[in-house]
C-alpha cells in the first residue's frame, strides 16, 4: 500500500514539476534564442548566448521527460543544475518571495528535481515499464543459460546412445554364441542346411533300431512261443530278443558282419 501511494505521489509531483519546466522553455523558445540571451546578458549571467540554450533546451525537453517519467533521474539532474544557477545568478540577492524576483520558485523546484534524483519517479511512467521489459529479458537469458549449462550436449548424447546400442548388441552376440555353444555340447544342431561333411557322418553312421515297448503283462501267462527261422525260439507275445538278435544289434553298432550261429542238431 505505500508503494502505491508513493507510486500516486510520484506521479502528480512529477507531472506538475514537468509543466512548469515545459511552459517556461516553451516561453523561451517562442521568443527566440537572440531574445533569451539578450535577458540574460541584462541579468549578469555569464556566457548568456550557451546559458540561453542550456536553459531552453533543458526546461522544455526536461519538462516532457518528466511529464512521461522517462530518464527521470538524469533530467532530474541536468534541471537541478538550471535552477541552482539561476538562484546564484539572479534570484539569491532578491530575497525569497518571488514578488520581490527572490529565489522562492526556483528553489521549490530544484527541491523537487532533488527529490526526483534521489528516489526516481515511480513505478508509474516509462522508466518502470522499460525497467520491467529488460528484467524479464535478463531473466529469461539467465535461465536459459543455466537450462543450456545443465543440458548434455549433442556429442555426449551420441556418446551416450552409441554405449548403449554397443551393450545390447554384445549382449545379444553373447546370448547367442552361448545357445550355439550349449546346443553343440549337448551334440545337438541349433539348425539351418546340413554341410557335406554333415552328411557324409550322417551316412556312415549305423541305424540303431528302436527298442520295443515294454511287455504287456496283462496278457495271460501261457502264451504261445514259435520257432523263429534259425531256429531258435522267441517269445511272440512278451515282445523280447533273443541271442542272435542281440548279436546283429552289436554287430551293427560296431559296423561288425555279424555272426549267426547254426542251431544245435536235435
Amino acid at each position: 500500500m505505500k508503494k502505491v501511494l508513493f507510486d500516486v505521489a510520484a506521479l502528480i509531483a512529477r507531472v506538475v514539476t514537468g509543466v512548469i519546466f515545459l511552459a517556461h522553455g516553451w516561453q523561451k523558445w517562442q521568443g527566440g534564442l537572440s531574445a533569451a540571451s539578450e535577458g540574460f546578458r541584462e541579468m549578469g549571467i555569464p556566457m548568456p548566448v550557451m546559458a540561453a540554450g542550456f536553459s531552453t533546451v533543458v526546461e522544455t525537453v526536461g519538462g516532457v521527460f518528466l511529464i512521461l517519467g522517462l530518464l527521470v533521474r538524469p533530467v532530474a539532474l541536468l534541471l537541478l543544475i538550471n535552477m541552482i544557477g539561476a538562484i546564484v545568478f539572479v534570484h539569491g540577492s532578491h530575497g525569497v518571495l518571488s514578488a520581490n524576483n527572490g529565489w522562492e520558485l526556483p528553489g521549490a523546484l530544484g527541491a523537487l528535481c532533488l527529490l526526483f534524483l534521489a528516489l526516481g519517479g515511480g513505478r508509474i511512467g516509462l522508466d518502470a515499464i522499460f525497467a520491467s521489459v529488460f528484467r524479464r529479458r535478463g531473466e529469461r537469458r539467465v535461465a536459459e543459460a543455466e537450462l543450456a549449462a545443465h543440458a548434455p550436449s549433442r556429442d555426449d548424447a551420441g556418446m551416450t546412445a552409441g554405449t548403449a546400442a554397443g551393450t545390447a548388441a554384445g549382449t545379444a552376440a553373447g546370448t547367442a554364441a552361448g545357445t550355439t555353444a550349449t546346443g553343440t555340447a549337448q551334440g545337438g544342431r541349433t539348425g539351418g542346411p546340413m554341410t557335406p561333411a554333415e552328411r557324409d557322418v550322417s551316412a556312415d553312421r549305423p541305424e540303431v533300431p528302436r527298442q520295443p515297448a515294454a511287455p504287456d503283462t496283462t496278457r495271460s501267462p501261457d502264451t504261445t512261443r514259435s520257432t523263429g527261422p534259425t531256429g531258435s525260439t522267441g517269445s511272440t507275445g512278451s515282445g523280447r530278443f533273443n541271442d542272435d538278435d542281440m548279436r546283429e544289434i552289436d554287430a551293427l553298432v560296431s559296423d561288425e558282419p555279424p555272426q549267426h550261429h547254426k542251431p544245435p542238431n536235435r
